[in-house]
């Protein structure tokens, strides 16, 4: 740096001038104005030492019993963990060695992944210090407004699933703590890497989370995921469509698993439906490449705008699975994801469950579950078979009339589950009528979609019941009070009954039985919606959004729901009104030192949505409907 030139005044100078005066009493001596600056200066310097060490002092106090920074690199290849029924009978292996966990190097990774990588999770990854203030602040803005959606870095992320303790992660009263070590350390291993290995510090964070990610499918790391999902076994092969599926895939691995995505086209091909939340995911990576080439840092212009628009037109087609010999395998997800939880709180990546060794005693009851398997199959499957008669045989069930009444129907799937509504235990869970379902029903039967805890679906005449129950509970109606069954007007919704029938005035129980729709609305108006639908949460139930917004219209159950959330609130109206939650898992223990676990699950005291009184009634008014003494049409169609 030059040396600031001599200051050269602009004009010879004159004559010397006379020392301007003071008045006599006026001005302030000199020295007093430096006093004031002097004193001011160090308040403030004082000020900036006192934040600089409360800085220091903080990070250290939040950094002391962080992992160091090199463990970034280190891969623990787990064993196998052991699922088993309530009985000892084993589900599954969950295997996540070998095969499918395969590491790279940063030589193995195209540039077009690399870049596909940081344009949808972090775009300034590559000069940022691990951390980026103004994502984090973007993020917290759009939150505030309603879209929310998160701003960590790959660095945070990676972060977050490998050099924060498993304490910190796990405990959810601990987000704040979670977050400022976080952030910490996000800046310790940037700093760590890049002072030892300069720019190749960013590659080897970047390689790391590569290796670290769970995409799915049970596969860790991107290697095994291209192997698994496109038999890639060279991650330069990969299409520019699959590498933007890699890069979408660990924002919600198991949600976008491409397996439980897939059906079968008409070539008999494994498709990913081009209206899925992971392959509008990959267009919007792909979108991000097209628009915007400060993105393509990497891979700059070995792909055209066009080449990227044509990507996102392209279908999704993965590799014909060869299947795990799970028994209950919508349920072993449900486990998998039910433990992930235990162990690791909100992390999408676990090492404790990666680890594994670990063997869990589930709540399922194998023979019940067969049994469910069973009818499911034989109501969904059976009617649309060829030979719907052969069908049922092969089922060992026999073929019935109400089978033959489902032939041609629009139904193409379903699913079941029974709670133990007491304890919450699971007993059987299928979530849809066959997970290794390969002959061609329907383009719509998905069969490894789960039905229960993953669609929404609407409870329709289900849901009447937590109308009542909100209603009898707060002392608004009782199962005596009178209804009029007439065509109403609700301000421009006008209801009817199934069969078009008025049936005039009638009581709660009645018109509960019989299932009525016109009551139930008119029930609803008198209770209150947001009565309704906060007790209705109470007992089990989650929503798509946190308000009601169907109108009078949710009495009839038009507000989507979890299948597995209402029979859960079923279980709370059976269990006196205390509502348990439900659990698939009894107990977790490990046989790897590495990874101890012990974990035993206490049925809950639980939580008290109704009164036991109306809890009753509203059991006694339901049970009702197969006894035909009560109820001959309902009861008729039970036998």
């Amino acid at each position: 740096m030059q040396p600031y030139p001599p200051y050269r005044p602009s004009r010879p100078p004159g004559p010397p001038q006379p020392p301007v005066g003071r008045r006599p009493g006026g001005g302030r001596k000199p020295g007093f104005l430096r006093l004031v600056v002097v004193v001011v200066f160090s308040l403030f310097l004082m000020a900036a030492m006192l934040a600089f060490v409360g800085v220091v002092g903080g990070a250290f106090v939040y950094s002391r019993d962080l992992p160091h920074p090199s463990d970034l690199e280190k891969i623990v290849f787990p064993e196998d963990s052991i699922i088993y029924d309530r009985h000892g009978k084993v589900l599954a292996r969950l295997t996540a060695g070998g095969e499918s966990r395969r590491t790279i190097e940063w030589k193995d990774v195209p540039p077009v992944l690399a870049d596909a990588v940081t344009a949808v999770e972090d775009k300034t990854f590559w000069a940022n210090t691990g951390i980026d203030p103004l994502g984090i602040a973007s993020a917290a803005i759009d939150t505030f407004t309603g879209d929310a959606r998160g701003g960590s870095t790959i660095t945070q992320q990676l972060v977050r699933q490998k050099l924060l303790p498993e304490d910190v992660i796990a405990t959810s009263s601990r987000l704040g703590d979670r977050k400022i070590k976080e952030l910490i350390q996000s800046v310790r291993v940037t700093d760590y890497y890049l002072r030892r290995r300069g720019e190749a510090g960013k590659q080897t964070i970047l390689t790391a989370y590569l290796n670290q990610n769970f995409y799915g499918n049970n596969s860790y790391g991107v290697l095994a995921a291209a192997k698994s999902y496109f038999n890639v076994h060279d991650l330069d092969k990969l299409t520019l469509s699959q590498a933007a599926t890699l890069a979408a895939l660990p924002q919600a691995p198991s949600t976008y698993d491409l397996v439980r995505n897939a059906i079968e086209n008409e070539d008999g091909d494994l498709e990913v439906p081009a209206d899925s939340a992971i392959v509008q995911r990959r267009n919007l990576v792909l979108r991000l490449l097209a628009d915007d080439p400060t993105r393509r840092v990497l891979s700059g212009n070995a792909y055209s705008t066009e080449d990227y628009r044509d990507a996102m037109r392209e279908p999704l087609i993965i590799r014909d699975q060869s299947q795990p010999a799970w028994k209950a395998p919508h349920f072993v997800w449900y486990v998998r994801e039910e433990m992930r939880g235990m162990l690791c709180g909100e992390a999408e990546t676990c090492d404790a469950l990666t680890q594994g060794g670990l063997r869990v005693t589930t709540t399922l009851d194998l023979d019940i579950q067969k049994k469910a398997e069973k009818w499911v199959q034989a109501a969904t499957l059976v009617p649309h078979r060829k030979d719907p008669t052969a069908a049922a045989k092969a089922l060992r069930v026999p073929y019935a009339d109400w089978m033959a009444k489902l032939r041609g129907q629009n139904i193409w799937n379903g699913a079941l589950s029974a709670i133990d509504y007491q304890k919450g235990e699971i007993i059987a869970y299928v979530g849809s009528a066959n997970y290794y379902e390969r002959k061609k029903v329907n383009k719509k039967m998905q069969p490894q979609f789960d039905v229960l805890s993953s669609g929404w679906r609407q409870p329709g005449s289900a849901f009447k019941p937590f109308t009542y129950a909100t209603g009898i509970n707060n002392r608004t109606l009782t199962a005596a009070t009178m209804l009029m069954d007439v065509t109403t007007d609700f301000g421009g919704y006008t209801p009817t009954d199934f069969n078009g029938r008025e049936r005039g005035p009638l009581r709660v129980r009645n018109a509960l039985q019989f299932s009525l729709n016109i009551p139930a609305v008119k029930a609803l108006g008198l209770v209150g919606e947001n009565k309704v639908f906060k007790k209705s949460q109470a007992f089990g139930m989650e929503f798509q959004k946190d308000k009601p917004s169907a109108g009078l219209a949710m009495a009839l159950g038009t507000l989507e729901v979890h299948p597995l959330d209402l029979n859960q609130s079923y279980a709370t109206m059976a269990n006196g009104g205390i509502n348990v939650g439900h659990t698939s898992i009894l107990k977790i223990n490990s046989v790897n030192p590495d990874n101890p676990q012990k974990i035993r699950y206490k049925t809950p005291k639980g939580r008290k949505v109704i009164s036991e009184q109306a809890a009753y009634v509203m059991t006694d008014i339901l049970k009702g409907n197969t006894d035909p003494a009560v109820n001959p049409a309902w009861a008729a169609k039970a036998q």
